[in-house]
């Protein structure tokens, strides 16, 4: 008796990783080892010395095929040295979360995408070549002039319960054909794990019904919300205190953190961050209290309940999740130290 065991892992692509699989089948009782593939058809390594190393951090079920197999979620390190390679923000994120694992740093991120026609690349729910009403009655809206693609979304949300990730809500959002999932509260690797693996299964969906799932900051110009990765996130003392939650929300601001963790965000920053469309501007920073206008949202509830988290409302849907939630970590721990 055999299983499948399908690598997931990052690959070099620019400007915005996307993720890679192959599968490998396996012996019942076999353990998924370490493995590798052919860097210089991903962009991490040249066809003179194209190996890279790839090692299994992460395993959950494969709800797609379902039976005993397996999602196995990798990093990539280089062959010589097994040194882990530009592109694995994995390593740097295990690096932050053991450092300060005594603040029990938590997350929820919300990932935003939007669902392509894969022939004309315009959104579902968009007349073919033209435009719906303007934005309204669409967020979180019921009804076949308002929605489009639910079943993908229904499929999908199966899927990754099945799998055993923390997703924690699904919606529609502000553009037709633009979706959200949440996953979480969970903490520093785990959240970016579980974004990664859901994912994959979301691009397996739309494999499926032939639609093209974008991640792209700004899909449609013009008078349209763009799509982000807001990021819930707390430590035991903000969990705890309001002082904390303000000092959080400072340090997110302190002199050059802006432009360190805007430049892990991901790509197209300046396009989706406009100061518009429930966005403070790429330039500016700000936080403020039920303000989806800022940088960083308070939750009502929190000042209300004086602790709870904060809300980083500035990463892009096409953000590497390791990357943020690191940054986030490294920045707002260190404040609190």
């Amino acid at each position: 008796m055999v299983y499948r065991a399908e690598y997931l892992w990052i690959d070099g692509s620019e400007p915005t990783a996307e993720i890679r699989s192959k599968t490998k089948v396996l012996a019942d009782g076999e353990t998924p080892g370490t493995w590798g593939y052919d860097g210089s058809s991903t962009n991490q390594a040249t066809g003179s010395s194209s190996d890279v190393v790839l090692e299994p951090k992460f395993t959950c079920p494969d709800p797609i095929r379902g039976g005993d197999n397996i999602l196995v979620m990798c990093e990539t390190f280089n062959p010589d040295d097994m040194t882990p390679l530009e592109s694995n923000n994995r390593s740097a994120a295990v690096a932050a979360q053991e450092k300060y694992s005594a603040m029990e740093p938590l997350f929820g991120m919300e990932q935003e995408y939007t669902m392509l026609d894969p022939v004309t690349e315009w959104p579902y729910g968009f007349p073919e070549g033209g435009y719906p009403r303007p934005q309204g009655p669409y967020y979180c809206g019921v009804g076949a002039v308002k929605i489009a693609g639910r079943e993908i979304v229904e499929e999908h949300t199966d899927l990754c319960i099945a799998a055993g990730l923390a997703i924690s809500g699904t919606n529609a959002e502000v553009m037709p054909g633009q979706w959200e999932f949440q996953i979480g509260p969970v903490d520093t690797v785990t959240v970016a794990d579980h974004i990664w693996i859901a994912r994959y299964l979301l691009f397996r969906v739309g494999e499926k019904h032939n639609v093209e799932i974008s991640l792209a900051a700004k899909p449609m110009k013009g008078d349209w919300n763009g799509a982000g990765m807001h990021t819930n996130f707390s430590t035991k003392q903000m969990r705890e205190s309001y002082g904390a939650i303000e000092t959080a929300a400072q340090s997110l601001g302190a002199e050059g953190k802006p432009e360190e963790h805007l430049a892990g965000y991901g790509q197209g920053i300046e396009e989706r961050l406009t100061g518009a469309h429930e966005t403070q501007r790429y330039d500016q920073f700000s936080y403020g209290v039920s303000d989806r206008g800022a940088s960083v949202r308070i939750p009502w509830q929190v000042a209300q309940d004086q602790k709870g988290y904060i809300e980083d409302r500035r990463p892009n849907a096409n953000a590497d999740p390791y990357v943020v939630a690191r940054l986030m970590t490294e920045t707002v721990c260190a404040a609190l130290t």
